[in-house]
């Protein structure tokens, strides 16, 4: 049985996602930026470790065949399916300095829902709800987004890379917190406070066989899944 919720321009969501789950990302409309972090629900010290995802896979950027690394060594979430084919691993969230200046101020008392969130606001406020706080702000993972750095070491955000309809999978490779903020990429040239929901659906994964894409597509991906099943065996 499905899981099915739209986050709203602005919006943000958390909840504990179970291992063995396909969580499937639909940007609804052309332009979107969601920001992702994970965290071990069982252990809230592990949590996705942006330096070595990247290292372990010698990328930049991820699409299907990347896993999402935790600061343990673990295979944490692996991406399956992805019609677009990068997204964003460097650039962080926005945060309320930014978002004034870029957007305009604005506050909840005047324009209530409407008002301008930031990502690290967002974030935030999720993350004490969970029970951790500001120091565990880490390096994110932003879905839709496309940025690369130029020949001179530049980082550049590329417009209209995301379009309608867009989709992109991952599947848990152990219990996770998820913590999610649809608010625009620090580097969207843009001026306009984008409006684009995401829509987020929760399914059962298949088992993964001997020769899973993900499992096989570097050697250090193999090292993190035995890690991972290492892990899970000793805690049950």
């Amino acid at each position: 049985m499905n899981w099915n919720k739209t986050i709203p321009a602005g919006g943000k969501w958390s909840g504990v996602i179970s291992k063995g789950k396909e969580v499937r990302f639909t940007a609804l409309e052309g332009g979107a930026n969601l920001s992702v972090l994970l965290y071990n629900p069982n252990d809230l010290s592990e949590r996705y470790n942006m330096p070595d995802t990247l290292k372990a896979q010698h990328t930049a950027h991820l699409t299907t065949g990347h896993v999402l690394m935790s600061d343990n060594g673990r295979a944490i979430a692996s991406i399956v399916e992805d019609t677009l084919g990068w997204h964003d691993s460097i650039s962080g969230y926005t945060t309320r300095e930014l978002t004034d200046e870029k957007y305009g101020k604005t506050t909840y008392q005047d324009l209530r829902n409407e008002w301008y969130r930031s990502g690290q606001e967002n974030l935030l406020v999720e993350l004490v709800r969970n029970g951790l706080g500001k120091r565990d702000l880490v390096p994110n993972l932003n879905l839709f987004s496309k940025v690369f750095c130029d020949e001179a070491g530049n980082m550049k955000y590329v417009v209209d890379h995301c379009a309608k309809g867009t989709t992109v999978t991952l599947r848990t490779e152990m219990d996770l917190l998820f913590v999610v903020s649809n608010t625009p990429n620090p580097l969207d040239p843009r001026t306009t406070y984008p409006s684009v929901p995401v829509n987020m659906v929760v399914g059962d994964a298949d088992e993964i066989t001997a020769d899973d894409y993900c499992l096989n597509f570097r050697p250090e991906n193999r090292r993190a899944f035995e890690n991972t099943w290492e892990y899970e065996t000793l805690v049950k």
